[in-house]
């Protein structure tokens, strides 16, 4: 089946960058011999909530920056013959369906990093298919569910304000040296502010604020110039935070506060959150799963 034409949305973004080459360290073994965005949340892999959220978003022609050992990803998003021919001799059309509708949700290419170099040099290999436009980047274990999805309006603020906009949370203190950490200028409308500047990963002494920047992020094509300019950082790696503070000298960089419905997947914890939240959501799981929950922690206080 022919994929979805490509069209520019509303916000005139049209392109979405989705860096998926890490390795995935903190899920060992499970991620020896698989990329880590494959992991299953309930019954779907972490990246296809990702490429769904920039669908709904409009965007449908999606890069995905992959590495060695990615190769499943690919044949997620590809058509599957064999397994499609088995399902519709078994009269199985729900799931033909669903599987017909992953390979054509959006235009998906690949690009390999070609090492280990960092986010930002994760992005910067998406400039020959970017071009001269705005682009959205969503990282690919960072999922963001439920009606606080941070993309849609930072496109709508993009639109607003032609400048890039990155998404920010809140964090407790003690984890903000996980992040890049965002010092506020001004506050433009509920949830938007204007950055005055940014600092990867700093100490809780030196971090400016508790808003820590995740996994989405709207820029403008001069995000490029800037990671050519970014010396490697920390771990001798490019940072994207780096290149954003070179941004800020040159275009205003607005952030733009998230609500709930947020889970990092390369975090065991948060990862188990997103299972058991997603699953309580669904309506075939949920009441049954729900009911099995309150006994099994019913048994632990009994103890």
């Amino acid at each position: 089946m022919p994929a979805p034409p490509l069209h520019h949305a509303d916000h005139g973004v049209r392109k979405a960058v989705i860096p998926a080459a890490g390795l995935g360290t903190r899920f060992l073994p499970a991620t020896k011999a698989q990329p880590k965005e494959m992991l299953p949340v309930v019954d779907k892999p972490a990246i296809q909530y990702v490429v769904e959220e920039a669908v709904a978003a409009g965007l449908t022609d999606i890069l995905i920056v992959t590495g060695r050992g990615k190769r499943s990803l690919e044949d997620h998003f590809d058509r599957s013959f064999e397994l499609e021919d088995t399902l519709r001799s078994a009269g199985k059309q729900a799931e033909l369906a669903e599987m017909e509708a992953i390979a054509r949700m959006a235009r998906i290419h690949y690009v390999r990093q070609g090492g280990a170099l960092g986010l930002g040099h994760a992005v910067s290999v998406a400039a020959a298919h970017v071009g001269d436009e705005p682009f959205a980047v969503l990282l690919g274990d960072d999922i963001m569910v439920g009606p606080d999805r941070a993309l849609t309006p930072m496109l709508a603020a993009h639109r607003a304000h032609a400048t890039s906009v990155v998404a920010l949370m809140e964090v407790r203190p003690e984890e903000i040296s996980s992040y890049g950490c965002a010092e506020v200028d001004e506050e433009l409308e509920p949830c938007l502010v204007r950055l005055g500047g940014l600092v990867e990963k700093p100490s809780v002494a030196a971090a400016p604020s508790n808003l820590a920047v995740i996994g989405r992020y709207v820029f403008t094509p001069a995000i490029f110039e800037a990671l050519e300019r970014t010396p490697p950082g920390r771990g001798r790696e490019i940072q994207l935070t780096d290149a954003m503070a070179l941004l800020m000298k040159d275009e205003p960089v607005l952030g733009y506060r998230c609500g709930d419905g947020r889970y990092d997947i390369g975090n065991k914890l948060d990862y188990l959150r997103a299972t058991v939240e997603l699953a309580l959501a669904r309506d075939d799981l949920g009441p049954e799963f729900a009911t099995y929950l309150r006994a099994l922690v019913g048994r632990g206080a009994d103890r």
